[in-house]
């Protein structure tokens, strides 16, 4: 079964289990997956797509103006999937949606009146990837970490948050990479927010660069440091910490664990390790799919981790953080953020040494 027809398939298994006549998708992210990497935005920072979905028992409908219609067309080459397009012009309403939905039950990737709102269930089809995104996630993982090291790479004190920001995403841009998410922090900032918009504040000697990188749908996340000059022993004692922490999460996300489990293992690895309440002051992460996470994990989460799905786990200890994005094999636990030639901390976990990648210090 082709990708296209498995989605499908999940789509229309999702409308009997609701008793739903049709499904309407109008996110961005809903239109990337059920058209296998489509990509259907003007404004990146948009979450509604300009051209939206109906998908029902018998049929699959593509909703758009004449704006957009011929490339969703000609490039995305949505008629070859078999979508019905229905095209208005772009100074009229479309009223063909609320001709074919008259009457119906329908379901939504998020809140419409008279539809019963999906958004959580989709979000979970989302995270149950197949092998044909699993690829794709693998190319987006080594473009992400080629943005970030030839970033990170030519960061230099004197620079403006601005400015390092504008480095990572010129060069996620240029390997055809939206960064959706582009954090920067620097000194103390490093220390002060979990999450830190870039700023004017200029780099003295410690930055930390954060991205999430879009391509064909999916989202990649990871994140690197640079210090210039001897990293100090309490900010290394924390990077180790936090390396440890991260390898465990890593080494616990096999399939058939639930995220709950995985979580436990977390809270009680930053015990061990000396940070027993850092988890408080920020989310683990969690499986990545068409958002950078789809859902995060949280004490008792009851989702289960399954063969081929993707992770992006994100622990902190205040002034460092571990974060890569990692696929779930047969084997092992792929790391699709991996860099060449980064320092690296060597962790053992039951038996498995997880590389993770340390601060790179500039002396």
């Amino acid at each position: 079964m082709s990708e296209f027809t498995q989605k499908r398939e999940r789509l229309r298994n999702l409308m009997e289990e609701h008793c739903l006549d049709a499904i309407l998708l109008q996110r961005v992210n809903s239109f990337a997956w059920a058209t296998c990497g489509a990509a259907a935005y003007v404004n990146i920072a948009s979450t509604e797509s300009v051209a939206s979905l109906l998908v029902t028992p018998d049929n699959q409908y593509l909703f758009t103006n004449n704006n957009e219609a011929t490339r969703l067309e000609k490039e995305e080459k949505l008629a070859e999937q078999g979508w019905k397009f229905c095209v208005s012009p772009w100074h009229e309403k479309n009223t063909t949606l609320a001709e074919l939905t008259r009457g119906l039950k329908l379901g939504a990737d998020g809140r419409l009146p008279g539809a019963t709102d999906l958004s959580s269930e989709i979000s979970r089809l989302w995270a149950d990837l197949t092998p044909e995104e699993d690829e794709r996630f693998r190319t987006l993982g080594r473009l992400c970490a080629e943005a970030m090291k030839s970033a990170i790479r030519v960061v230099l004190p004197g620079q403006s948050e601005y400015e390092i920001a504008a480095l990572l995403a010129g060069e996620a841009e240029k390997r055809g990479v939206n960064a959706i998410v582009n954090l920067v922090a620097t000194d103390q900032r490093m220390f002060d927010f979990r999450h830190p918009l870039p700023t004017t504040k200029k780099l003295e000697r410690y930055a930390m660069l954060v991205l999430c990188g879009r391509r064909q749908g999916l989202v990649c996340s990871v994140t690197r440091f640079v210090h210039f000059g001897r990293l100090p022993d309490e900010l290394r004692r924390k990077a180790e910490a936090v390396a440890k922490i991260d390898a465990t999460m890593i080494a616990y996300t096999r399939p058939g664990r639930s995220l709950g489990d995985i979580f436990q293992r977390a809270v009680q690895a930053y015990a061990d390790y000396g940070y027993p309440d850092e988890w408080h002051l920020h989310h683990q992460g969690g499986p990545a799919g068409y958002e950078p996470r789809e859902f995060v994990a949280t004490p008792g989460s009851t989702d289960v981790v399954a063969l081929g799905q993707v992770y992006a786990w994100n622990p902190s200890i205040t002034g460092a953080k571990s974060e890569d994005t990692i696929l779930v094999s047969e084997t092992d636990n792929e790391i699709l953020t991996v860099m060449k030639d980064w320092p690296t901390i060597m962790v053992e976990v039951d038996g498995w040494t997880i590389k993770r990648p340390a601060i790179l210090e500039i002396t």
